[in-house]
């Protein structure tokens, strides 16, 4: 079996590909976020449609029969349509029970146990939007120096607060003591600090900052790190993994920082894995349905595409695919439960069809046998040897 020495694997974070099959237990009959941004004048993705992007089983349009890189739809074994299992399931660790989530806000007892430990009084308490939220109660805050809690579908525990009020090393740290806090039945997947400034209706600021739970058990991360490999993280990655398995680590303020630290990192001579989280489409356009936007960021993505597929080496593998659906044509601002896309392109890669695979994991199993690792405990069949081009 051939092996790689650079393994890219870059989340396009909320590219859902459309409803999966269970999708009417999560509410999310219909939801198909690429239908929804093809739709709009501003998407223009030239490289994603010669790797393949509308050649995968179930994506609507005509279908041509070329493309570049091997292909197929992934569906999400795990209970859960969240960022945070989303990551774990494409790194081999599936997740048969869902997270928490709080419809009606967090229990009045767990609330005043974090105002006691923090010193400060707490307001909301509720699902909002983050946009929302601010608009609503940023006065307030800025007025009795509080902190705004909220959730919203996923399973998260969110704060912000000005920047002029609480300055964001405070507000971490009253993040770490929800962390602390928020374990067992209350165990959420990720308490994310959310930093805003200026005036009425306020800005949130690119300080963002996530405070994930410990992944249970091993991942393709701890497998790589444990034979001397790099794991290298771009973007949220290390935050959704809580550091676990991680050997280096940049943070991003967006997209375009994350696609050029990514680029910058093509350039090294790294041995191992850089995986890659692009959250704008996200945070900025699926969850604020806006999609104009989240077709201008793809096609950004897409061009970016032009400059980096050119950098791949050789025994350089690429792998492009999502950890949920975020659809921002729906009603629901929410995460959706959908299919997601899978690219992956090299040089000894084929231009196969590799179908509906059961499971995100079996990107991870792919991941290791391209790396030279035995999976372990981790979850997953990988699909390498069905897409190796012919000797």
């Amino acid at each position: 079996m051939k092996r790689f020495r650079r393994v890219f694997l870059i989340v396009l974070d909320s590219l859902g590909i459309g409803e999966a099959p269970d999708a009417s237990l999560f509410s999310d009959e219909g939801s198909d976020t690429l239908g929804a941004i093809r739709q709009s004048a501003s998407f223009r993705c030239p490289n994603l449609e010669t790797l393949g992007l509308f050649e995968i089983e179930g994506v609507k349009g005509e279908k041509h029969g070329k493309h570049t890189a091997a292909v197929a739809r992934m569906r999400e074994t795990s209970m859960g349509k969240d960022t945070t299992i989303g990551h774990w399931e494409i790194a081999g660790l599936v997740s048969p029970s869902p997270l928490p989530t709080y419809p009606n806000g967090f229990p009045r007892e767990l609330i005043a146990a974090f105002e006691k430990r923090t010193g400060y009084p707490v307001l909301c308490n509720l699902p909002y939007s983050g946009t929302e939220v601010i608009k609503k109660y940023g006065e307030e805050q800025m007025r009795t120096g509080g902190l705004i809690v909220y959730t919203s579908a996923d399973s998260v525990f969110q704060i912000a607060a000005h920047e002029a009020v609480i300055p964001v090393e405070e507000l971490y740290r009253c993040c770490e003591i929800a962390r602390e806090m928020l374990v067992g039945e209350h165990g959420v997947g990720r308490v994310i600090a959310r930093p805003f400034a200026g005036e009425y209706p306020f800005t949130r600021t690119s300080r963002r900052h996530d405070f994930s739970i410990v992944p249970p058990a091993e991942t393709m991360l701890d497998l790589l790190s444990a034979k001397g490999l790099d794991t290298i993280s771009i973007g949220k990655i290390y935050d959704i993994f809580a550091g676990k398995g991680i050997t280096y680590k940049e943070y991003t303020s967006g997209n375009a920082d994350g696609m050029e630290k990514t680029m910058a990192m093509a350039e090294r001579d790294f041995h191992g894995l850089c995986f890659v989280n692009l959250v704008d489409f996200d945070m900025l356009y699926g969850h604020r349905n806006d999609v104009d936007g989240y077709a201008t960021a793809l096609s950004e993505f897409d061009a970016w595409l032009s400059n980096f597929l050119p950098k791949l080496r050789a025994d350089d593998l690429l792998l492009i695919t999502a950890d949920h659906g975020c659809d921002p044509k729906t009603p629901s601002t929410d995460h959706s439960r959908e299919y997601t896309p899978m690219l992956m392109y090299g040089a000894e890669i084929a231009p196969v069809d590799l179908g509906t695979r059961e499971s995100f994991a079996d990107i991870s199993a792919t991941v290791l046998e391209a790396l030279g690792v035995d999976k372990e405990n981790t979850v997953g069949q990988s699909f390498l040897s069905d897409a190796l081009q012919e000797e």
